[in-house]
Order: C-alpha cells, then sequence, then structure tokens
C-alpha cells in the first residue's frame, strides 16, 4: 500500500507551481516529487532536481520494465512521468510527496494513491483571465497561446476527478486555504 501523496494540477498558468513553492516552504514534511522527462534539458534546468532527463528510448525501456508510477505521452515523443525510485526516495526520508504534475498525469496519480492520495485541482477564475497571465509571462507565441489555451480548455473537463478544486482568484489566500487543506489531510 502507497503512502501519502499531494497531487497539485492544473492547467498551464492557473498558479500550480507557486502553490507548490509556497506548500513546500511552509510544510517542511513534504518532498517535492522529481518527475523524469524524456524532453532535452533547458538551459537553466538541473538534471535531478527540475526533472530527471532521460532520453526517449531509455523512457520507452522503463515504461516496459514498469518503472513508472504513471506516464503520459504529453506530445508525440515527449514522455513525463513518476518513477517507483522517486517515491522510495521519498518515503525513506519519512516525507510525503507533493507532485505537480500535468492533469492528465494528476488523474493517474490520484487513480494509483486512492484514499492516500489527496487530489488538488487549481481552477483559473476563467479562461481568459488564464489568457492574460499567460500572455503576461511573455514566453508565448500567439500559436502557442492558442495552443495553451485550448488544452486548458480541455483540462479543466477534467477538474470533477480531482478530491478539492480551488478557483485561484486571490493567490495569498488561496496559498493559506490549500496549507489548511494539506496539513488536515496529513493530520499535521
Amino acid at each position: 500500500m502507497p503512502g501519502k501523496a499531494i497531487i497539485v494540477s492544473a492547467p498551464s498558468g492557473a498558479g500550480k507551481t507557486t502553490i507548490v513553492k509556497h506548500l513546500l516552504k511552509v510544510i517542511p514534511q513534504l518532498e517535492f516529487s522529481i518527475s523524469a522527462c524524456s524532453r532535452p534539458r533547458r538551459e537553466q534546468e538541473i538534471d535531478g532536481k527540475d526533472y530527471y532527463f532521460i532520453s526517449g528510448d531509455d523512457f520507452r525501456r522503463k515504461i516496459d520494465r514498469d518503472e513508472f508510477v504513471e506516464w503520459q505521452e504529453v506530445y508525440p515523443e515527449s514522455y513525463y512521468g513518476t518513477l517507483k525510485t522517486e517515491m522510495d526516495r521519498i518515503w525513506s526520508m519519512n516525507k510525503t510527496p507533493i507532485f505537480d504534475v500535468d492533469v492528465l498525469g494528476a488523474v493517474n496519480l490520484k487513480r494509483y494513491f486512492g484514499e492516500q492520495g489527496l487530489g488538488i485541482f487549481i481552477h483559473p477564475p476563467s479562461i481568459d483571465e488564464l489568457e492574460k497571465r499567460l500572455k503576461k509571462r511573455g514566453t508565448e507565441s500567439e500559436s502557442t497561446l492558442r495552443k495553451r489555451v485550448d488544452k486548458a480548455t480541455y483540462e479543466l473537463t477534467f477538474a470533477s476527478q480531482f478530491d478539492r478544486i480551488i478557483i485561484n482568484d486571490n493567490l495569498e489566500i488561496k496559498c493559506q486555504e490549500i496549507v489548511i487543506l494539506v496539513k488536515s489531510f496529513l493530520s499535521l
């Protein structure tokens, strides 16, 4: 039986990474679960800290050997997943893994952990607000912005599969609300 886990997910731009970083800062019993991916490492990223970067061939071999708790082919030939060894690493430290994952990965994690996993869906106030946030980042072309907004619209249809839906209309207040929720789940 797996230990407890905190699963945080949202469409891109809804605030999940900011919320996960806040949770890690204020709840020392949590440990960030580092995902594996087959995409190339970006300049500022560190292998074993941001992701475990592995080749597509190695990723597929690990799938065949059942080495993942969950995995997704997010884009063609672009795999992301959670290694079973990562769960072992975190539980051996007597900590609870916290996931910052895409929506389909989160649904799979929730299925795996069942009642031992707290699935939190960060919902943007609206698609228009989400689009504004993505534009404000300044990292998207018009084409990639459209893809992200379309994907977000699709991902919102999975919100009901989570234990809690948090509408992120005020980041500071929502961070406080989620800290209380997580501490209660972990009996802290």
